[in-house]
């Protein structure tokens, strides 16, 4: 299977960076796992939003796309689930 690259949109880092050490590698082992299987079975795709996925990481949602063509994960939010989805 192949390995994808992963990109993280600018906001990602600011949404790291307030939270606890213990979250943010839950966070950052279930985005490598991505590289190796984009749409793991907890996937799900968001309604609403062309080509967005999102990855529950306990309280937390990542939400993030995939480039096929370029081999690529990006990235685009990663917030607590009562915040994710506001400004989809």
């Amino acid at each position: 299977m192949a390995s994808y690259k992963v990109v993280f949109k600018p906001s990602v880092e600011k949404d790291l960076r307030p939270l606890p050490r213990l979250a943010v590698a839950r966070v950052m082992s279930r985005i490598e796992a991505l590289t190796d299987d984009p749409f793991p079975r907890q996937s799900v795709k968001l309604t609403g939003a062309e080509q967005l996925y999102r990855l529950r990481v306990g309280d937390y949602r990542i939400v993030y796309g995939f480039d096929k063509a370029a081999g690529q994960i990006i990235v685009h939010y990663f917030r607590h689930r009562r915040d994710v989805y506001r400004q989809l």
